[in-house]
């Protein structure tokens, strides 16, 4: 609607409200352009929000479903660690793949089927389920029994008065 336009339709209702006796209060033509310019810029505000609105909750379901999958894998990977895993991450990955469209009931059928079918991801019965020691670690042996004895082959492999003196020290401290 040009400008033309706009003032012909204020001369219009001016016409027609001299007609009915009724006294309209008249806008001026750069004034009601410029509402119409803020009410079309208004307009596009409101489409481009709801737009936006619209990629945030595509963007929020999205989020939700990564974070339940990151929570069905870690109770999954839980579980599997808990049964005695020895492969942890093969494991995983055939139980995610046999555990599809499956509820958190169905995950523990899933990790004693999978211990059935895969025994050789899993440890034997015997095996604990902890960790190992490293290399760095030594076991210990009761009674100090391991320590008067490396004192002793050391001692006796290298000669040296040192090691002997020591052998003897901790000789006094069992017998």
């Amino acid at each position: 609607m040009g400008q033309i336009d706009a003032e012909e339709s204020i001369l219009s209702e001016t016409e027609a409200g001299q007609g009915d006796g009724e006294s309209l209060k008249l806008v001026p033509v750069v004034e009601s352009i410029r509402y119409r310019k803020r009410a079309q810029s208004a307009e596009k505000k409101v489409e481009t929000l709801t737009e936006q609105l619209a990629q945030v909750r595509s963007e929020a379901a999205r989020i939700s479903e990564q974070l339940n999958e990151t929570r069905a894998e870690q109770e999954l990977t839980r579980k599997l660690s808990a049964a005695g895993a020895v492969d942890l991450e093969t494991a995983v990955l055939i139980a995610k793949v046999r555990a599809k469209g499956e509820t958190q009931a169905d995950l523990d059928g899933v990790v004693e089927q999978l211990k059935k079918d895969k025994q050789y991801l899993f440890a034997g019965s015997s095996a604990a389920v902890g960790s190992k020691k490293t290399a760095g670690a030594k076991d210990t042996v009761p009674h100090g029994q391991g320590i008067l004895e490396r004192a002793a082959k050391r001692a006796a492999t290298t000669g040296n008065r040192t090691d002997l003196h020591e052998y003897l020290k901790v000789r006094r401290n069992f017998v």
